[in-house]
């Protein structure tokens, strides 16, 4: 049996409830349970190894609801950019809690700008110049703190995604996003025997949250669905920063 306090499990069990909504109905609900993980664990590195394996399953279950209506095919042109996010992450991951967690943060909110600056002035922007951007600051933030959902969330309502085609894709670039830092944290003796226990002791919270996301998926009208993205990516940049 884990030694866990009472409030780690709680806190851990409602993570895992949260990132399970997060996949398959409310997207940006998921990036709430990062710094709760890290409270939880004590430590931004090795939450971010704790987290993993609970992100690989509700992006399984996302793939599983929303099968039919990926636009995967919109995602090969940032794999480029995403892949080297991911191994700049990689090389950093040295660095200190303190320093990449507001580094995340500080680029969701630049990405938050520019998406709000796009939609009030859209003559002002192409409409598909910004692709490696968002790719390479994917890779990065999923990297160092399992937190490229707002960023991708930005980047797919650029594209105006009916919202199931968002869900969709969003699952199947987050699942294989998820799987190639697996031998990252490997490498950076992130994981354990504790952690991965941990793992399957919450993965009922991690399904129900997925049927509850997909329950209020289909309650939530698309302009509805966009603003709460928006809102919930602003309030997941700040809580990256403190």
């Amino acid at each position: 049996m884990l030694e866990l306090s009472p409030l780690q499990w709680a806190v851990g069990a409602a993570s895992a409830f949260m990132i399970g909504v997060a996949k398959t109905g409310m997207p940006s609900v998921g990036i709430l349970a990062i710094p709760a993980m890290v409270l939880m664990v004590g430590d931004a590195r090795q939450a971010a190894a704790w987290t993993l394996p609970i992100l690989c399953i509700a992006d399984l279950f996302a793939i599983y609801f929303w099968r039919n209506h990926s636009a995967a095919k919109r995602l090969f042109s940032l794999a480029p950019w995403v892949l080297a996010g991911v191994l700049a992450g990689a090389g950093i991951l040295y660095l200190h809690e303190r320093t990449l967690r507001p580094m995340v943060g500080i680029i969701v909110l630049i990405m938050l700008a520019a998406h709000l600056r796009r939609h009030l002035r859209p003559d002002t922007w192409g409409a598909g110049g910004h692709g490696p951007s968002y790719g390479f600051a994917a890779g990065f933030s999923t990297t160092v703190a399992n937190a490229a959902g707002p960023v991708m969330n930005l980047y797919l309502l650029s594209k105006r995604l009916p919202k199931e085609e968002f869900i969709a894709t969003g699952a199947w670039f987050f699942f294989f996003v998820n799987l190639s830092k697996i031998p990252i944290y490997w490498w950076h003796d992130l994981f354990s025997a504790r952690s991965l226990t941990f793992n399957l002791m919450v993965a009922p919270a991690t399904a129900a949250g997925a049927l509850t996301g997909r329950w209020l998926f289909r309650h939530i009208p698309q302009k509805l669905f966009d603003l709460l993205v928006i809102v919930l990516t602003a309030a997941a940049a700040v809580l990256l920063l403190r």
